[in-house]
């Protein structure tokens, strides 16, 4: 029967907000907020949070276990090798990417995603190839196939700290891309990155249902829309560059 595995790449390391996975909002941690929303993915059979054997990093997995999450640990800067490994240990032959700086993934988007990728039969489906969504709701799906067959050949330094680079670059031949609502919404930064971000999530968790309710997108966007002093903390990251950079994915599939 085949297997779905969330993989969440977690590391204390950061230049610029160094230990952002531990830090908390709303009295839980931004990686428990991350699991607790990845176990809400009805198409998953398991989540992983994959971080490295650096000494570091044993919060993060001692975290990790805390939240009912499965461990792999391995290279720090390989981190495509990392998740073969947990692919491999997990014995998935699928996996959903997301990355622990995003406390407010959305499960519905994430199954969306899961869902376009199984049919359309693509190697590689996402929401960040066209950036019309919301900066912090990204999540890449991918079969153990493409990503074996890019630890094979991925040879450039970059290809092998981004774990879908390779793929995105042409590497995964069948590629799809979930549509997101454009406009303002996709101006958001909802990412954890710099302080500013974790003063505008803090301020934000603060305006939002408690654990262990999980709002969507559309709840969170309604809350920043009627609150609009919310986004001012952080909207310099937005307007200076420090947003995402990904190579694009064509929205049709290719």
């Amino acid at each position: 029967m085949a297997r779905t595995a969330i993989i969440a790449q977690a590391r204390m390391g950061s230049s610029r907000l160094p230990g952002k996975v531990l830090e908390l909002l709303a009295g839980n941690t931004v990686l428990a907020h991350v699991v607790r929303r990845a176990n809400l993915v009805e198409t998953a059979d398991i989540v992983c949070v994959a971080t490295s054997m650096r000494a570091a990093d044993d919060a993060v997995a001692t975290e990790a276990e805390r939240c009912g999450a499965a461990v792999f640990r391995g290279d720090e800067r390989d981190v495509l090798q990392r998740f073969i490994g947990a692919a491999k240990m997990l014995d998935a032959d699928t996996v959903l990417r997301i990355t622990c700086d995003c406390p407010l993934i959305d499960p519905e988007i994430c199954d969306a995603v899961l869902r376009l990728r199984e049919r359309e039969a693509a190697d590689y489906a996402s929401n960040v190839g066209a950036a019309d969504w919301p900066h912090g709701l990204d999540c890449e799906a991918f079969t153990r196939d493409i990503l074996e067959r890019a630890g094979r050949l991925a040879e450039a330094e970059d290809e092998r700290e981004h774990v879908t680079l390779w793929m995105r670059r042409g590497g995964a031949r069948r590629r799809v891309h979930l549509d997101g609502p454009g406009g303002d919404a996709a101006r958001q930064r909802w990412v954890l990155d710099y302080p500013e971000d974790l003063l505008f999530l803090a301020a934000l968790f603060g305006e939002l249902p408690p654990a262990p309710a999980a709002p969507g997108w559309r709840e969170v966007y309604s809350v920043i829309q009627a609150k609009p002093e919310l986004e001012k903390i952080n909207q310099r990251r937005s307007v200076d560059g420090a947003v995402r950079t990904v190579e694009p994915v064509q929205p049709s599939i290719s």
